[in-house]
């Protein structure tokens, strides 16, 4: 099916080229050109194989054919020729002994770091770059780095050659812009950021400078990492280059202390820390300033966290403005991101500035993707997307990975997908860490053909001959559309990329837009309750503070770290405290930043609906140079360059397998064992505190589905959306089907329903049916005390705070001690299900067991 894309089949267990011989493997990310082979190396033509199209991938890493080296050019003069090797101004070379660099600027050429190589403009004068390498833009601007060629250069640049030999084999060449970024490094002692593609070689960079600081005596580097899966392939790299490297995070805490015992020792050349680490009391304190102090280089990998404008903002990054004015002057430091556009970049390089005004270097290059092919297929709904997989996936080229927006469906077409005769497993950031591990292996080495995941799996991750990137939902940004797809393609010439978008993923979007900052009101509570505490030198746990303050612990704890980075309040053992300092609400900033989201979910919808170019519309977005000098092109790969859709046909069989899935109901609903912190001192809630009394718990229960799922979540989203009514006749027989599969040790004696203020009639005729097909008697509805807030905003504290007390049975209920069948519309916190528990057993009731239809997330 897919071959009318010209896309060649192969078995995913197979090898990509066995009629290639092979170079020294390659280190992940180090300049890996679009033509290597499935095991991350570049393929050595046969000898009667050499010709210009099969010297490109060696041009792309800076390496000559046969043997034969010449100097590495970067950008689009490298990184688009197609069809044949040619010089710098388009014409074919053959390879032939090494040129020298000087060649950049010949008669008549005009060659421009970011702009394509040999490309003539009639009403452009050609720029003079005598002995200048190193060109980038920012924001279509040329930031230059000026060269010299004395002997000295000459050395220090040899130097960086051999030991990117010993890393990535006897043939590679540094591209010229990481020869700049090293040389500003190692020589400059300066700070730089680096914004390039996936797999242009930016950890070729600081491996790289890192062994020639470490030669020259510096003390290690510190590598600030986001995600385990990246921390585990920098530690394998940098080990391939004899370069030792260690981490401290979250998986290894019984290896700490003996991780800083070697630091101190002086026997470590790498340390990768997660940036959680860096607002851990302990290390902050104890550890990072002797790191600082010690530090021969800091890298910041995936840099664009640092920024609130970025679309993967992560406040744990902000403490590296700390961080980095401690450092002691010269002390180089390399950021690096594929993933940023213009403002972005600008809040980087300020943040990088230095006290003493020096800017950072920003050396920002092309993001075209030459091996990516990119589609987009709008399908009628869930059942046909899941269908379409399990028809076609085994179409596309190797193994890949399966992108959704939730975790519970990355298990969900995982099961199905096996269920179908496919190799697939599951991935999310709430995967045992050993089950991660087992499941980027199995990738890794082909075992399986589809891994399933979140955005869990992403910054960081390599696997050279990834095959396909499919998305089953679209990402909320089209910058984090093009990070994930960028795990495909890295050394392989075609991958294809396909999204497959749904209409449940608005809903998805508005639930991410909902955790942006806090209101100025929150913050100020916030803000009062630690200061109340902090002449007793009292410190607050999170969970004490939801007791003070209507705020979900994600948007909590993200809005502690932000005002800890900002010097307003200090995490410490036990919690956090307000240091007294003047802290200003940003409102401007923060609506810009909503703003800036909105205007990426728009983006998305028209990178899904666009008749242009794809690839092109993502580099729009990224603030490419090239776009922005108006010299990029459309790629003639995508399906809009091309004309040629995918199949859109899916077979019976996989269509009613995929019905059947999705519409199989049933999730079970865990009860609440423990009360929350800090509600005891309230008024009437001295007993709410510590573990809830067995004999007062509800038992585990069922809902039909989650308002998240890709089955059942869009018709209980409608239900909910739509006015008050009674249930439909499909939700009932759904639930009947649950209910018969329930397999609980006996059988409930009755139905109780709890009063419901926004959906009444819809509650009512639940339980009224329900008793009705059951066979059992309707005992009552709970008789509301006080008035209640809707549930579905508030946290956990809060919203016991607000059923506590509220509701109690009717006077002639007739609860004999067996067991009940309480029923409500959704579950969000669990807590006024466990309320209305409580006072069931507390007026005799047995067993309770909780019956929803949906649960919320």
């Amino acid at each position: 099916m897919l071959l009318a894309l010209g896309v060649a089949e192969r078995p995913y267990g197979a090898p990509c080229r066995p009629d290639r011989a092979v170079l020294t493997p390659i280190l992940p990310d180090a300049g890996l050109g679009g033509d290597a082979d499935c095991h991350g190396v570049v393929p050595r033509p046969l000898h009667r194989r050499v010709g210009p199209r099969r010297l490109r991938p060696a041009a792309d890493l800076g390496v000559g054919a046969a043997g034969g080296r010449r100097p590495a050019v970067s950008g689009p003069g490298a990184d688009r020729r197609r069809g044949g090797d040619r010089g710098l101004c388009g014409r074919r070379q053959a390879p032939g002994p090494t040129r020298p660099s000087t060649a950049l600027g010949g008669a008549g050429c005009l060659h421009r770091r970011g702009g394509p190589a040999g490309r003539h403009h009639p009403h452009r004068r050609p720029r003079r770059l005598t002995h200048q390498v190193g060109l980038s833009y920012l924001h279509g601007r040329v930031v230059g780095v000026t060269t010299s060629t004395s002997s000295s250069d000459t050395a220090t640049r040899e130097r960086a050659e051999a030991h990117l030999r010993a890393l990535a084999g006897d043939t590679a060449v540094l591209r010229e812009d990481q020869w700049t970024a090293i040389d500003a490094l190692v020589t400059g002692r300066r700070r730089a950021l680096v914004v390039q593609r996936t797999g242009w070689g930016k950890s070729a960079v600081y491996f790289v400078a890192t062994a020639m600081l470490r030669a020259g005596g510096a003390g290690p580097t510190v590598i600030v990492s986001p995600l385990l899966a990246l921390m585990r392939n920098q530690i394998a790299a940098a080990e391939r280059a004899g370069i030792r490297a260690v981490t401290i995070n979250s998986s290894n805490v019984d290896d700490w202390q003996s991780v800083y015992d070697d630091v101190d020792r002086g026997t470590v050349d790498v340390l990768l820390v997660s940036p959680e680490r860096l607002n851990n009391p302990g290390f902050r304190d104890a550890v990072l300033p002797r790191l600082a102090a010690s530090a021969g280089l800091l890298v910041v990998d995936e840099a664009h966290c640092i920024s609130d404008w970025g679309h993967d903002f992560r406040p744990d990054y902000r403490r590296l403005r700390t961080l980095l004015g401690e450092l002691p002057p010269g002390t180089p430091v390399l950021a690096t991101t594929a993933t940023a556009n213009g403002r972005v970049v600008d809040d980087v390089a300020e943040q990088l500035a230095t006290g003493d005004g020096q800017q950072a270097l920003v050396l920002r290059g092309v993001l075209e993707r030459e091996s990516l092919h990119l589609s987009a297929l709008v399908l009628p709904g869930p059942a046909h997307r899941l269908a379409w997989l399990a028809d076609h996936v085994g179409e596309l080229p190797g193994s890949g990975i399966v992108y959704t927006l939730t975790v519970a469906a990355t298990d969900e077409i995982a099961s199905f997908l096996r269920s179908r005769g496919i190799a697939a497993s599951s991935y999310s950031g709430r995967t045992d860490d050993a089950e991660r591990r087992q499941a980027e292996d199995d990738l890794l080495a082909n075992r399986i053909k589809v891994l399933v995941a979140t955005s869990a799996l992403g910054m960081g991750f390599d696997k050279p001959d990834l095959g396909f990137v499919v998305h089953l939902g679209a990402p909320q940004s089209p910058i984090a559309y093009y990070q994930q797809v960028g795990r495909a393609g890295r050394g392989v010439e075609r991958a294809m990329v396909v999204l497959l978008p749904g209409a449940e993923d608005e809903a998805i979007w508005r639930y991410f837009a909902s955790l942006g900052f806090p209101s100025e009101e929150q913050v100020r509570q916030v803000l009062s309750t630690l200061s109340d505490r902090a002449p007793a030198g009292q410190a607050m746990s999170t969970a004490a503070l939801e007791a003070h303050v209507d705020l979900r612990r994600t948007r909590l704890e993200t809005m502690l770290k932000v005002l800890d980075v900002d010097g307003a309040v200090q995490r410490v053992s036990g919690g956090w405290t307000a240091t007294g300092q003047a802290w200003a609400y940003d409102a401007e900033r923060y609506a810009k930043v909503a703003a800036d989201r909105a205007a990426e979910q728009q983006a998305m919808r028209d990178y899904i609906a666009t008749q242009d170019c794809r690839m092109l519309f993502l580099r729009r977005q990224l603030d490419d140079p090239q776009v922005l000098d108006g010299t990029a092109q459309a790629c003639g790969r995508c399906d809009r360059c091309t004309g040629t859709t995918l199949p859109q046909d899916v077979s019976p069989e996989a269509l009613a397998a995929a019905q059947a899935t999705l519409g199989r109901p049933g999730v079970e609903v865990e009860p609440r064992r423990m009360w929350p912190t800090g509600l005891s001192d309230g008024p009437g809630m001295a007993a709410v505190k510590g573990r809830i009394p067995a004999d007062r718990q509800a038992d585990s229960g069922r809902a039909l589905g989650r308002l998240s799922d890709i089955g059942w979540g869009s018709r209980l989203r409608a239900l909910f959306a739509g006015p008050d009514t009674a249930v439909p006749e499909e939700v009932l027989r759904a639930l009947v089907d649950v209910l018969k599969g329930w397999g609980w040790e006996q059988r409930p004696t009755g139905i109780v329903a709890i009063p419901s203020r926004v959906r009444p009639i819809l509650v009512g005729s639940l339980a009224a049916r329900l008793a009705e097909v059951g066979r059992l008697p309707l005992l009552a509805t709970l008789d509301l005390v006080r008035d209640t807030p809707p549930g579905g905003r508030s946290n956990s504290a809060q919203r016991l705070r607000a059923v506590h007390g509220a509701f109690r049975v009717p006077a002639g209920a007739a609860l004999d001690g067996g067991p009940v069948l309480l029923v409500d519309d959704r579950v969000d916190t669990g807590w006024t299900l466990t309320e209305a528990a409580r006072v069931l057993r507390e007026a005799g009731s047995g067993p309770v067991l909780p019956l929803v239809l949906a649960v919320d997330g």
